[in-house]
C-alpha cells in the first residue's frame, strides 16, 4: 500500500470509527439546538460564577475551590433523561443531596471536562467511551466555596451505573422535559447564617432536587431559551 493510499484509508476509516463509537449520541433529540446553547469545549469558561453576587457575604474566605460536574443526558425511547445521583449521608460536603457526578479538580485534570469524566468514573463507573461531551454551562459558586463548571454530555443509554458506596447512595434519571418546564421549578425560602435566602427546587417524586443542582438545570434552561 502506498503512502497516499494509506492516508486516504485513514481519512475514511478514522471518521467512520468515531461515528460508530459515538453512535448513541445521534439518538439525542434536539442535539444541534443544545449544542448551540452551550459554551465551547475548546476553552473552560471564565468568571467568578453567575450567582456570586448573591453570596458575597456568605462565602468562606480565600479563593474558591475549582470543581466540575457532568450533566449527563441519556437518550431513551420515551425521551431524554437527565442522569442524577444522591450522595451518601456521611459525606462532609452536601451529604444526602441530589447532584450530578463530579467533584473538585485535581492537579492531574487538565480542564473541567477531564475532572468531570474522572469523577464520574470514580463515583458511578461511567467510562469515557460511553460519554460524548457537548459543551460547558456557566460556572456556578456554592455556599461551601466551590466554583463548579458543569459539562453537558450525552451518555450511552446502555451504560449500567455501579455507584461507589462511600460516595453515592443512588443513581436515577429524571425526564429533561420535566426539568426544562418552568412550571416545575419553584423558589423556596431558607435561613442560612441569619439571612433568608431564596433557593431553587424541583419537587420530583421521592427526591428533592434543589440548590446548586437546580440552579445548574435552570442555567441550561435559560441558555436553551436564547436559541431560536
Amino acid at each position: 500500500m502506498s503512502e497516499q493510499e494509506r492516508r486516504e484509508l485513514m481519512q475514511r476509516e478514522l471518521p467512520a470509527r468515531a461515528r460508530q463509537s459515538n453512535a448513541f449520541a445521534e439518538r439525542l433529540a434536539g442535539r444541534d439546538r443544545l449544542q448551540q446553547a452551550l459554551l465551547p469545549l475548546a476553552k473552560a469558561p471564565p468568571g467568578p460564577g453567575w450567582n456570586r453576587s448573591e453570596l458575597e457575604d456568605l462565602l468562606p474566605p480565600g479563593p474558591p475551590v475549582e470543581a466540575a460536574v457532568l450533566a449527563g443526558l441519556v437518550p431513551r425511547a420515551q425521551g431524554t433523561q437527565v442522569l442524577l445521583t444522591r450522595r451518601t449521608e456521611a459525606l462532609r460536603n452536601h451529604g444526602g443531596q441530589v447532584g450530578f457526578p463530579g467533584g473538585r479538580m485535581e492537579k492531574i485534570d487538565r480542564n473541567p471536562l477531564a475532572a468531570a469524566l474522572r469523577e464520574s468514573d470514580e463515583e458511578i463507573a461511567l467510562p469515557s467511551r460511553q460519554v460524548l461531551a457537548l459543551g460547558y454551562l456557566d460556572p456556578f459558586i456554592t455556599i461551601t466555596g466551590f466554583r463548579v463548571t458543569p459539562v453537558v454530555a450525552v451518555v450511552d443509554p446502555d451504560f449500567v451505573p455501579r455507584p461507589e458506596p462511600g460516595e453515592v447512595a443512588e443513581v436515577f434519571e429524571v425526564p429533561l422535559d420535566y426539568l426544562m418546564d418552568p412550571a416545575n421549578l419553584r423558589q423556596v425560602e431558607m435561613e442560612h447564617r441569619g439571612r433568608v435566602r431564596h433557593v431553587l427546587e424541583y419537587a420530583w417524586p421521592g427526591q428533592r432536587i434543589w440548590g446548586a443542582t437546580a440552579a445548574i438545570l435552570y442555567n441550561l434552561r435559560r441558555r436553551l431559551e436564547q436559541v431560536p
